[in-house]
């Protein structure tokens, strides 16, 4: 069900201009704070700084061939000496290029490199996001102190499992239960299969390793439920162009999903095109009570107040919105007592692959475009420590047929050379890494002194790095990747370490970490400011500690969790 355009021209409620509840951003998991939010009954107002993006209308690539694109999916010259940063990202070409800001609409400072990949529309980057929905596991939440490279979170597994649950059911993940410590068990739909080199490589690793190659669990639906259908989205087509927006809602999106389960309400309204400038700080009433808001358009600016607030604008956005919402009681950003915002920014660690030559299977091939991948669960410091360095890394594989064997192709010419490329060439087999890094206090982002934006908002600074244990668990994932590719019987064995700058990722989190108290962190165990409490924040800006899990299905829980916990302290009277 798309969101119609009545959703965001609420005259009554303009004209108070007052809700019972903001939601700064609309992408992942600001989609779901404002579901939940709507669904007990609060009048919300979603603020989004991009364009608006309804659902099936607004994806101009998503049935097109290649040959209907002008250069055939790949990005023109200009458009690549214009963008040489968001041009890196994950996914960017011709079909998902407007998904993508421009490099030259939203600057900001790098102290060191640092790849801040961004889209900013309706939906956010949930509408090019990876789909990997891997719940963490108990001892991610309890590592760092543990393993001496950070703090505890507040919370543990069992509290946030059943909000991992409320989320998967919901938009729908395909997987497996495997009975894994290191990737737990979850709600899940029938997961795409193995082809027989991935079975041949799964069983190889389990056998000789004793490690898991399992079915990952992504957020596609394979089987679509009633309540899937009633959210109007239907089965996943295995198209694998997931990036240009799926009109048939086979992958969950903010825009396809929760934004239009939050209009069905009654109580939603979306502003598009509105930069947040700062939060409203009423020192009386030691709480915030509004918003103040630059139109991208127009550069008018508007005030909107509410009860209370959720922070869901992307990590470092969110710590740059806290960062510039100043008062007297808060000189150095909203909720800023003991000078950990902002701080303690960490990534996830992507820099190394492998990859090899499966010389077997020859007379076999596979159907369809599979939009997910196998996943080797965290074999590494598993509930303690055993390497030379600290956290774990989560390993993303599968194989694939090359089109044409390229050895044979190299010897022919005209009507053999045609044949031989419809022919498929030999399996190969691939392997690339997610890794944990460590929050560092010296990996932080603040607000430029002399440059500002087109609004006149303060650019960000980022100073974000790597460091040795990074080094020390790259040089162990290769050396670990390549033995199991030769034990698989691959040939021509390869690694790779692209030496990328962090943020390629787009994993960027911290800034605004939960913990046990003020002295220590800017979150309670709810997502709650410390000092400023009707104000939550449960966008990666939260993070504690990475973990090697993708991130965003946490994002998603720990905001369903705090959206009803704020629900209940409103009703209370004690916000």
């Amino acid at each position: 069900m798309p969101i119609s355009k009545s959703t965001y021209f609420n005259i009554d409620a303009e004209n108070k201009n007052t809700y019972d509840a903001i939601v700064i951003g609309s992408g992942i998991s600001g989609g779901w704070a404002a579901k939940e939010l709507c669904e007990k009954g609060l009048k919300t107002l979603v603020l989004e700084r991009g364009r608006m993006v309804e659902h099936i209308k607004d994806y101009p690539t998503a049935t097109k061939h290649p040959w209907e694109l002008e250069h055939r999916g790949r990005v023109d010259a200009e458009t690549l000496r214009k963008n040489p940063l968001i041009s890196k990202a994950a996914g960017y070409g011709e079909d998902t290029k407007h998904f993508f800001i421009q490099d030259a609409d939203h600057p900001y400072i790098q102290k060191k490199p640092f790849d801040w990949i961004r889209g900013y529309q309706v939906g956010g980057k949930s509408l090019t996001w990876g789909r990997a929905c891997q719940r963490w596991s108990k001892y991610e939440f309890t590592a760092p102190e543990r393993q001496g490279y950070g703090m505890n979170w507040p919370i543990g597994y069992d509290d946030i499992a059943p909000w991992y649950s409320h989320v998967e059911k919901f938009i729908g993940v395909c997987g497996t239960n495997d009975g894994l410590d290191s990737m737990p068990d979850g709600e899940f739909l029938p997961p795409f299969q193995f082809n027989c080199a991935e079975d041949h490589l799964s069983q190889t690793i389990r056998k000789k390793f004793n490690r898991h190659m399992v079915h990952a669990r992504w957020a596609h639906l394979t089987q679509p439920t009633e309540l899937h259908l009633h959210q109007g989205r239907g089965k996943c087509q295995a198209r694998n162009l997931c990036m240009r927006g799926c009109p048939f809602g086979g992958y969950f999106s903010s825009v396809s999903s929760t934004l239009p389960w939050a209009e069905r309400t009654g109580n939603l309204t979306i502003r598009p095109d509105s930069v947040v400038h700062s939060l409203i700080y009423d020192h009386a009433k030691g709480k915030v009570t509004g918003v103040r808001v630059i139109d991208s358009g127009t550069g008018s600016v508007h005030e909107y107040y509410s009860r209370i607030l959720f922070l869901n604008a992307s990590a470092l956005n969110t710590n740059l919105v806290l960062l510039n919402s100043t008062s007297a009681r808060f000189p150095d950003g909203l909720g800023n007592d003991h000078g950990f915002l902002g701080k303690y920014i960490a990534f996830h660690n992507y820099r190394a692959g492998a990859a090899g030559i499966l010389d077997h299977f020859n007379d076999k091939y596979y159907t369809g475009r599979n939009p997910s991948e196998p996943i080797i669960a965290n074999y590494r410091n598993l509930g303690k420590q055993e390497m030379d360095y600290v956290g774990g890394f989560t390993t993303f594989t599968g194989a694939y047929r090359q089109k044409g064997d390229l050895k044979v192709m190299e010897q022919k010419c005209g009507a053999d050379l045609k044949e031989a490329a419809v022919l498929p060439g030999p399996w190969q087999i691939y392997m690339y890494m997610q890794g944990e890094t460590i929050p560092k206090e010296s990996n932080q982002v603040r607000l430029s002194k002399a440059e500002n934006d087109r609004w006149g908002i303060p650019l960000l600074e980022t100073e974000v790095d790597y460091d040795q244990n990074d080094e020390r668990m790259i040089r162990d994932f290769t050396e670990q990747s390549q033995q199991m590719l030769s034990a698989a019987g691959c040939t021509e064995i390869s690694v790779y370490d692209t030496g990328q700058a962090p943020g390629l990722d787009i994993h960027e989190m911290g800034g605004c970490r939960m913990g046990t108290r003020p002295e220590n962190s800017m979150l309670n165990s709810w997502n709650q400011l410390h000092a400023c409490k009707n104000v939550f924040v449960t966008d990666g800006a939260c993070m504690t500690s990475t973990g090697n899990q993708s991130p965003s299905i946490l994002y998603m829980a720990l905001t369903a969790r705090a959206a009803n916990h704020a629900i209940e302290e409103l009703n209370k009277g004690n916000l």
